[in-house]
């Protein structure tokens, strides 16, 4: 039986159900067929069989790399060997993915990795640029929350999520150029959160239910409860680079950044670059000059108190709707 589904502007077929995506007609077209639990083609290969380009620097607490990731089958496909016996092959167009997992873990947790990186690396394969950041919408276009790990990207859209604005997607925000505007493909319903903020946001980390058993971190159910999901691609309005928690500051400060201070931030903060070649490398660099040209991008230096998420969310906002009244009249103007 195969289920049918879209994320990020891809039409997926698998066969199995995929835990938080909401099921979509059969129209029999798919961009991407899923097979979970499905490893007979390539019960014979393994780590030490690739050829290896890609090692994770950081390991588990049995030694092992957390991702190797390298050539199968003569080079037809790619292998993502995860550290706790996840594993994926995803041919060489980003079209068929195969998944396998060990025993004593959930199709949950698999798909942890499926609707992260794995698609994230798809979507590079297919030649979509991908920012590692989440996006929600004010007013008629998207914004993007970038930053390091750890920045609060997820928190942040979570809060924003709460107070009423509708989240496009959470971690990885997959653009496409359009005629008039780089467009951000919606994701899946839902925010995936660590205990610690769901205190900040709930007042308590059993306020959302664990993405597994296994793992700690939760999930924010997106389409009710108040909780808008953004289910139809938006113009990019403008890119928010969440920097450092600073002592100090009482309420946020936004800075403008351009030229190439913003250009070597935002490739910083592209989604999976560890596994690009160099024309795939090539390819995002060319969409990122034309970003940076095209969409206003700010810096945000946010207060160290937590509980300011809301206030945080309130300023990024209002500056959004200044700061996209340029964009907004640039592509009316091209329209007319």
């Amino acid at each position: 039986m195969t289920a049918s589904y879209v994320a990020y502007g891809l039409r997926l077929a698998a066969n199995l159900p995929l835990p938080g995506l909401y099921q979509d007609p059969d129209s029999g077209v798919f961009d991407v067929r899923i097979r979970l639990k499905d490893w007979a083609m390539f019960a014979s290969t393994s780590p030490e069989s690739m050829d290896i380009f890609y090692t994770s620097p950081h390991v588990t607490t049995q030694g092992r790399p957390n991702l190797r990731t390298g050539l199968l089958l003569n080079g037809e496909y790619f292998g993502l060997f995860y550290g706790d016996g996840t594993r994926f092959a995803v041919d060489r167009r980003g079209g068929e993915v195969w998944a396998d997992w060990p025993e004593n873990y959930t199709l949950e947790d698999a798909c942890t990795y499926l609707l992260g990186p794995v698609m994230g690396f798809v979507l590079r394969l297919q030649g979509i640029t991908c920012l590692h950041a989440s996006a929600v919408a004010v007013g008629d276009y998207a914004i993007a929350l970038a930053g390091a790990p750890g920045a609060g990207k997820s928190t942040t859209a979570a809060a924003f999520a709460r107070s009423g604005f509708p989240l496009l997607t959470e971690d990885v925000v997959a653009l496409v150029e359009g005629a008039e505007s780089f467009l951000v493909q919606p994701g899946y319903p839902r925010v995936n959160l660590w205990p610690d903020s769901v205190r900040v946001l709930f007042g308590s980390e059993e306020g959302l239910p664990r993405i597994t058993p296994t793992w700690e971190k939760r999930y924010m159910a997106l389409g009710n409860d108040g909780l808008a999901f953004a289910s139809k691609a938006m113009p990019l309005g403008a890119i928010y680079i969440l920097s450092g928690r600073e002592e100090g500051l009482t309420d946020p400060v936004v800075e403008e950044m351009a030229g190439s201070d913003a250009f070597v931030t935002l490739a910083a903060n592209t989604y999976v670059n560890y596994l690009l070649d160099r024309e795939m490398r090539r390819r995002e660099f060319d969409v990122l000059g034309r970003l940076t040209m095209e969409v206003p991008i700010r810096r945000l230096r946010i207060q160290s108190k937590p509980s300011a998420i809301f206030d945080l969310c309130e300023a990024i906002a209002a500056d959004a709707k200044q700061v996209m009244l340029p964009v907004a009249a640039a592509a009316t103007s091209g329209q007319s």
